[in-house]
């Protein structure tokens, strides 16, 4: 349903004046045209993460002819050394000066980082703007998710949760296809890398469509009016009840999401986390999917797939064009499977498939099957990649630990993603020279570890709470907690560093959960009953 944001009225759905309509309302996925600006205004920066991913793979061979192995494998992963400090940059300034303003600086980086990459007058320039661009990224790729999951309402929170990665793996496709006008020498690829600029200056004059988040409002001011009629707009809301029966919620879950610690990066924060026996499991768990997800080298068919497929595929840009596209259709095959699926399910197969990927390019390598078999086995890798390891990496520590911990838990996570996401761009294009044929297993070894680990360790937590694993991993009966009633939040103060590039899917969008209400557990009907009899009109 689309509803203005400026009236009540429902474009396609007439609203009806009936108690019943209006006990359901709160219950009703309204997608406002204010949301709705604000959403496609912010996923450009995650678009331009996708781009920069994949934006150096196919000129490699003509900006500044002559240089090194070395030279290019930092050109390709300086983007991997930002990413980690534009992910701590991003989540304390979303906490200091609010998510739109935080939105506003990350533009700004992309501008200025963005052109420096297309005027780069020399290959040890251009490195220093793949940095920034990555301090751009890591910064998108913390606020976004967070924004969208504040000024969404909990039935449309997974849907705009989503958007974040399609707009990645989109960006991705957009790279390889604007290669094959704009891959030349000459200033060609100089407008190739100019891309970023424009984008990002487009997004800043559409700023003003961007509205803070009256979720971050409310943490400072819980009696803000601002963020009251910031909420009305996205909501669609149509009377002072369902508002401040939101509100009263929004204020509930950042109390439940507080902790001792001023930051999720802290150092406090993240020795509570690690010395916790209780959770150990987890966090194991937790660490092996990010190193698994990088280790099993899946950007360097994204950085390195024109330099891996050359002498395989007659035009290798092709060949990754292929790659990326079909990247784009299995990422929407794993938001179908998301909810059907077990998580540690599709982590299984996911690493399976891989590795079966893995080994088809190997025997086509060695040349015990066609070429083209080659190319089969990057697809299947890729495809596999998306409905396992690339989203549910993220997707399980919102979902495995409670409030008090989930924000480090990602911190942790994401850090470790960044740092071997640069040990697979700095090492590639040496393990690609010196094993040749071979180089595709030692991702094999990695991933024969991975599911080794998962089978054998990794709970599955599909369906259930944070206590509900916990007493699972125990051993103890889980049957006192079958009946909790879920309710979702997006901590209003906690730090939340992002994929880089991989965001958590769900059906509730990967965000956090706040299962507490004033300290015990809501089954559905005490939910139910705090419906507003909502026949108040809104005004202020």
């Amino acid at each position: 349903v689309l509803r203005s944001a400026s009236s009540s009225n429902l474009l396609g759905d007439p609203m009806t004046k009936q108690s019943d309509h209006h006990e359901d309302s709160t219950e009703e996925v309204v997608l406002t045209t204010r949301l709705l600006a604000a959403t496609v205004v912010a996923v450009v920066s995650q678009f331009l993460v996708g781009y920069n991913t994949a934006v150096m793979n196919a000129p490699e061979a003509i900006i500044f002819e002559g240089h090194t192995t070395l030279e290019w494998a930092f050109v390709v992963s300086a983007f991997a050394i930002g990413g980690p400090l534009g992910a701590v940059m991003g989540g304390r300034a979303s906490n200091k000066y609010g998510r739109r303003g935080a939105l506003l600086i990350d533009m700004w980086i992309f501008v200025i980082s963005g052109l420096a990459l297309a005027l780069s007058p020399s290959i040890q320039v251009l490195i220093v703007a793949r940095f920034l661009v990555g301090v751009a990224a890591g910064f998108a790729s913390v606020v976004i998710p967070v924004y969208l999951g504040e000024i969404a309402p909990p039935t449309m929170r997974g849907a705009l949760g989503t958007c974040t990665q399609f707009a990645m793996v989109i960006g991705i496709l957009v790279a390889d296809l604007l290669a094959f006008p704009l891959a030349k020498p000459g200033m060609f690829w100089r407008m190739l890398l100019g891309v970023t600029p424009v984008l990002a200056a487009v997004q800043i004059l559409l700023a003003p469509l961007l509205v803070e988040s009256p979720r971050w409002r409310l943490s400072r001011d819980p009696n803000c009016k601002k963020a009251r009629r910031d909420l009305y707009k996205l909501r669609g809301f149509r009377t002072h009840a369902e508002l401040e029966h939101e509100v009263d919620h929004i204020l509930e879950a950042s109390r439940t999401a507080l902790t001792r610690h001023t930051s999720a990066h802290s150092g406090g924060a993240m020795w509570d986390l690690l010395t916790d026996r209780d959770v150990r499991v987890l966090v194991l768990s937790a660490v092996f999917l990010h190193v698994s997800q990088q280790l099993c080298g899946i950007n360097a068919v994204f950085y390195y797939s024109n330099m891996f497929f050359d002498g395989i595929i007659e035009n290798p840009l092709v060949a990754t064009t292929l790659t990326a596209f079909v990247n784009v259709l299995a990422t929407y095959v794993a938001l179908r499977l998301m909810d059907i699926c077990g998580r540690r399910t599709l982590i299984l197969w996911s690493c399976m498939g891989m590795l079966i990927g893995t080994m088809l390019i190997t025997l086509a390598l060695h040349g015990l099957v066609p070429k083209y078999v080659a190319l089969l086995g990057v697809l299947a890798y890729v495809s596999f990649f998306e409905i396992g390891l690339g989203p549910v990496a993220w997707l399980f520590p919102a979902e495995v630990f409670d409030a008090k911990y989930v924000a480090t838990a990602m911190s942790i996570g994401s850090q470790l993603n960044w740092f071997f996401n640069f040990v697979i761009g700095v090492c590639f294009p040496f393990l690609n020279s010196y094993l040749q044929a071979w180089t595709f297993v030692p991702f094999a070894v990695v991933l024969f570890l991975a599911f080794t680990f998962f089978s054998t360790y990794m709970p599955e937590p599909l369906g259930k709470t944070p206590n509900e694993i916990l007493q699972e991993i125990r051993g103890e009966d889980r049957s006192d907690y079958r009946n909790t009633f879920q309710y979702e939040i997006v901590g209003a103060e906690t730090e939340v560093p992002g994929a880089s590039g991989y965001g958590a899917l769900s059906r509730n969008g990967g965000g956090y959960y706040d299962r507490m209400e004033n300290g015990h557990s809501m089954d559905e009907d005490a939910v139910k009953n705090r419906r507003p009899s909502a026949d108040q009109t809104l005004t202020f």
